[in-house]
């Protein structure tokens, strides 16, 4: 049902995970633990699987903070439960309040900074990871709760790999030529999505040893994982959450 980061074990009071596809109960297309609450699914097992995923990790969805996710770059500082609108990230320093973002093909990134408590949940498609959001996050962390760098762990989740990734011309020009690879055969641009993230990371000056990168990749691994791509856009969402329990 969840992937769970090694790089917060060492952080007894965190909760954090990527939801997966499957311990659910929809049907068909969505099968089966649909998180998403803007899709086709039927809103009673959406909210079936929601509690499902929540009880397992032991938390009230009630406790949540997110936000319908629009692409951009806009940060959510959440000081209470609510589901927003507009914003691709959200962070916050409070206890028993978690953050969580909708993923389906694009890089979900979680962050935890061990000395203020704060912590994030950012939703890095294409266009975020082009507008940097994830260096624009940590950022706001540094800004309303005095974050360091040296002090944050981070978790690059399952998104779309390297080789899945394929772009035309107007995205590829985007982003720096070493996230970039032309397949000479198939004539195919290729986005690397983790490693452009990683680099903001890095950037900001998190160790690398800080940051776990998942290996596993929504298209190529689709059995396990919703790919919005892969599936022609009629499939369910997972969720990236993180929080610090009491």
């Amino acid at each position: 049902m969840i992937d769970a980061p090694n790089i917060f074990s060492l952080f007894p009071n965190l909760i954090a995970a990527q939801s997966k596809r499957f311990g659910g109960v929809s049907e068909g297309d969505f099968n089966s633990l649909n998180l998403g609450l803007n899709t086709e699914d039927l809103e009673q097992h959406v909210e079936q699987n929601r509690k499902l995923f929540f009880t397992s990790l032991g938390i009230e969805e009630s406790n949540l903070a997110s936000s319908y996710q629009v692409h951009g770059t806009e940060i959510l500082i959440a000081n209470e439960a609510q589901r927003a609108t507009g914003y691709d990230a959200v962070i916050t320093n409070k206890l028993n309040l978690f953050v969580a973002v909708t993923i389906a093909d694009c890089t979900p990134v979680l962050i935890y900074d061990k000395h203020t408590h704060a912590l994030a949940a950012i939703h890095a498609g294409w266009r975020g990871t082009t507008a940097k959001i994830v260096e624009r996050t940590l950022n706001e962390m540094q800004k309303n709760f005095g974050t360091n760098a040296a002090d944050c762990f981070a978790y690059i989740g399952t998104c779309i790999s390297k080789s899945a990734f394929e772009v035309g011309n107007e995205v590829a020009e985007r982003f720096d030529n070493e996230f970039v690879h032309f397949n000479e055969t198939k004539q195919k641009h290729y986005v690397d999505l983790k490693a452009a993230n990683l680099q903001q990371l890095q950037q900001f000056g998190i160790p690398s040893s800080q940051i776990e990168i998942a290996e596993t990749c929504t298209v190529l691994n689709n059995e396990s994982y919703f790919s919005y791509r892969k599936e022609n856009g009629k499939t369910g969402r997972m969720l990236a959450v993180i929080g610090r329990k009491e």
